[in-house]
């Protein structure tokens, strides 16, 4: 069945911050703190084995550098955070000040990396979606704490996970034929250095617009394309 990963993922995501949100009082905030630490930790650790994996460092650096100049020229960041304080204030949270910061932050883990692409690709083509079970596994244990932690905003990149992943996985078979395996380690090690970006951010140590990288993820495969031999 076409798509069954994504709508697994996306329940997972769902229960896991709906029982975050349970479960958060009863949890005190030095404990919250140190296991979103603890997940920071591990993000940076996948971001760079991710990143280690390029054949040739120019391409994922470049790549993420130009991405960087037509994310900010789109300003990606800005208006992914202009919906989380558009859902806010429908939804009667003006003074929740960690709900967007909770929907940006979970909506950039959960919805970039080599799971995403690869397990779309396997949802789209109509295997068994193995990938994004596993996938589903830790992002319900990460939104779990998200929110106990953020709150709402963790729940709301449960739609976040329902458009990208449906959308690659829509496209699945077309990116399986298309994309050549040299083009998707690249991929993996543009995505690699905004996960490695995300890591930084839940550590508290940088305040990174990740959002302006996204698209050099598209920038990577073209880049390969134009100039790898």
């Amino acid at each position: 069945m076409r798509g069954l990963g994504t709508v697994v993922n996306v329940a997972a995501v769902l229960v896991g911050s709906c029982l975050g949100m349970l479960v958060g009082r009863r949890i005190p905030p030095r404990v919250k703190e140190s296991v979103v630490a603890a997940i920071g930790l591990a993000t940076v650790v996948i971001g760079v084995s991710d990143a280690l994996g390029t054949r040739n460092m120019v391409f994922p650096l470049a790549a993420t550098a130009l991405g960087a100049v037509v994310g900010e020229a789109l300003r990606i960041d800005g208006r992914l955070a202009s919906i989380g304080d558009s859902v806010k204030r429908r939804i009667g949270r003006q003074g929740d000040d960690r709900f967007t910061e909770g929907f940006v932050t979970a909506t950039l883990l959960f919805c970039i990396g080599p799971l995403t692409i690869l397990g779309g690709i396997e949802d789209g083509t109509g295997h068994v979606p193995r990938l994004y079970f596993v996938k589903s596994a830790l992002d319900g244990t990460m939104s779990l704490v998200f929110g106990s932690q953020f709150g709402p905003g963790a729940a709301l990149s449960a739609v976040s996970v329902l458009v990208v992943q449906g959308g690659i996985a829509a496209c699945g078979s077309v990116l399986d034929r298309v994309l050549t395996e040299r083009q998707t380690v690249e991929l993996f090690a543009t995505g690699g250095l905004a996960v490695v970006a995300i890591g930084l951010n839940l550590l508290g140590v940088a305040k990174i617009r990740v959002a302006s990288f996204l698209p050099g993820l598209i920038i990577a495969p073209v880049l390969v394309a134009v100039f790898a031999r």
